[in-house]
């Protein structure tokens, strides 16, 4: 008996060790855990709010009765889904292109609304990553949607 009284005496030396074990893989393992998970979510969180925007863009675009209005209306349909993914609307970008010629000719192409018309709503979204410098917005979602007016409109 009394060598087992011995015996747990001498393990009151590593006593509180477990806890600082446990903080040391916290931080080590955790914390970037836990931030590479925010960043991707917030790059998600891009991509959603592109894809979301160009079709609202694009719908509202699409039943406009004019392009002046049709703009105003794509412009407000881009604000309110951007917002909704909660991205900031200055690094928003609204262009069209021709359908087919991707999203790199955006801005080239100003739709006029005519009957059976084809175009491409393009909305590209600046995605900030948490913690990391202003500078560094190279992070970009760019959503495509492709509009055909209806044939049969009035006007």
């Amino acid at each position: 008996m009394r060598w087992l009284r011995a015996r747990l005496a001498d393990g009151d030396d590593e006593a509180g060790s477990a806890i600082v074990e446990f903080v040391f893989i916290a931080l080590v393992v955790f914390l970037p855990l836990v931030y590479v998970v925010a960043g991707f979510s917030a790059v998600q969180r891009g991509v959603f709010a592109s894809t979301e925007a160009a079709r609202e863009a694009g719908r509202a675009m699409g039943t406009a009765p004019d392009p002046v209005t049709g703009q105003a209306r794509a412009e407000a349909a881009v604000a309110i889904a951007v917002a909704d993914q909660s991205v900031e609307a200055t690094d928003v970008v609204l262009g069209y292109a021709p359908v087919g010629a991707g999203c790199d000719a955006a801005g080239s192409y100003a739709p006029t609304l005519a009957p059976g018309e084809e175009f491409t709503v393009c909305v590209t979204v600046t995605v900030r990553v948490p913690l990391l410098p202003d500078f560094i917005d190279a992070n970009t979602a760019t959503g495509e949607f492709v509009v055909e007016r209806d044939r049969y409109v009035d006007g």
